[in-house]
């Protein structure tokens, strides 16, 4: 017996696994993946913030990973941990959940606590998942407990994670909601009660959301400010002083990861179909954010045009193309829009990440080079898209010709910045 099965083995399941396992439980993953089943069983990790000494760890408390779904069975909580992108109406693709949701009913017995942690719209715990998990012929509630509980895992984020994160739980039932916390108790260090699962559900939209509109915010005050030459980096410093009542958002090329750009649409997606009309400022942000890329396109169009130099034919070189910081996730880059972009006004494109070896922008193969300051040197244009560690930003803004810093951490003359 296992004391618990964690279904999909990515950045949100398998740090939750190692979490559950260093507590002393027993955990099973499940994937349907055979290369990443296989890849964990030999000790390889496939995430940012799990090294192979966390695998070896791992295994070496009992963990095992599997493709066969009757093992389920033999455990006594199943966390669904699924992604679950954008569909083409706007919407969270609910494929993968649905497939785990059936897995499980497969192998669903009295008494086990199911909890979906995918991210998704209000309701789906109790309007997708519950009906599935009751073609077993066992009902929630009663012969078996159902929540939700939303992943908040934060890639590359070493100050927070699975253990220090305050978990948000919400039950189909009351006694639903104290075995989940139960469970989670055991190696969460505070637990998070909701009514049910659509405050869960939603909890974790509005979190979202909020980061979503602020960005927007500031990424249209971009704009504006560098019209009026305002220094909008200092406007932000000098605001961030108020000890209270306000805090810090920074422009940038754009929202990437799976959370900005997504989970807000889940929410909008569902007041549109649900109630009929729209969430004005979900859609006005996600018109804002996706179209950053097109704006740092045209000011680079504009920083060439100013030095007597056409786009077309110009050496313009991307530092970073994931997309946060020091991590390798490239999940909905900014990059990726940005590269099209230029790729299509005729630029020569190359780019360097440390933690990025081979880049495909949309089925545009990017020359990567290997010495960032020779490269730099050697550009017509240097757009810092993404500003890792290894990056010393005010000296490769001096050896550069031209660079344009989409981050605001240079502070010389010799650059550009949003």
């Amino acid at each position: 017996m296992a004391d618990v099965v964690i279904l999909g083995l990515g950045y949100v399941g398998l740090p939750l696994a190692r979490e559950a396992a260093r507590s002393g439980a027993s955990v099973l993953g499940f994937d349907v993946s055979a290369r990443v089943v296989d890849g964990l069983n030999a000790g390889v990790s496939h995430v940012d913030d799990l090294s192979d000494a966390d695998i070896a760890e791992m295994i070496d408390g009992g963990f095992q990973a599997t493709t066969d779904e009757t093992r389920i069975a033999s455990a006594s909580t199943a966390l669904i941990c699924v992604p679950t992108p954008l569909a083409e109406d706007g919407g969270p693709d609910l494929t993968a959940v649905e497939s785990a949701a059936r897995a499980v009913s497969r192998n669903l017995r009295p008494g086990m606590l199911v909890i979906l942690e995918s991210t998704t719209y209000p309701g789906t715990t109790d309007e997708i998942v519950r009906p599935i998990l009751e073609e077993s012929g066992l009902t929630a509630g009663v012969d078996f407990h159902l929540a939700f509980s939303p992943e908040r895992i934060d890639p590359g984020n070493k100050d927070f994670g699975p253990r220090n994160t305050p978990k948000v739980v919400g039950g189909h039932t009351p006694a639903c909601t104290e075995r989940a916390a139960e469970f989670y108790g055991r190696f969460v260090e505070r637990i998070v009660r909701t009514r049910g699962t659509r405050e869960a559900e939603t909890a974790k939209l509005l979190e979202n959301t909020y980061r979503h509109v602020n960005i927007a915010l500031v990424n249209e005050m971009a704009r504006f400010c560098h019209e009026l030459d305002i220094d909008l980096w200092d406007v932000i410093r000098a605001a961030s002083s108020k000890p209270f009542g306000f805090q810090p958002f920074y422009p940038g090329p754009g929202v990437g990861g799976h959370c900005i750009p997504i989970d807000p649409n889940y929410l909008s997606h569902n007041v549109r179909m649900k109630l009929g009309y729209p969430f004005r400022f979900v859609e006005l942000a996600q018109e804002i954010n996706a179209t950053m890329p097109s704006y740092v396109a045209r000011r680079a169009q504009n920083i060439l045009n100013e030095a007597g130099m056409a786009t077309n034919g110009a050496n313009i070189l991307l530092l970073g193309v994931t997309y946060k910081p020091d991590i390798a996730d490239q999940r909905e880059s900014p990059a990726v829009p940005l590269a099209r972009l230029l790729t299509g006004l005729g630029a020569k494109l190359s780019y360097h990440d440390p933690y990025v070896r081979n880049w495909h922008a949309s089925g545009v193969d990017v020359r990567r080079v290997e010495d960032a300051e020779t490269a730099v040197a050697e550009a017509d244009l240097v757009i810092l898209v993404q500003n890792h560690r290894a990056y010393d930003a005010e000296k490769l803004a001096g050896l550069a010709r031209r660079f344009f810093d989409t981050r605001g951490v240079t502070t010389g003359t010799e650059s550009y910045r949003l």
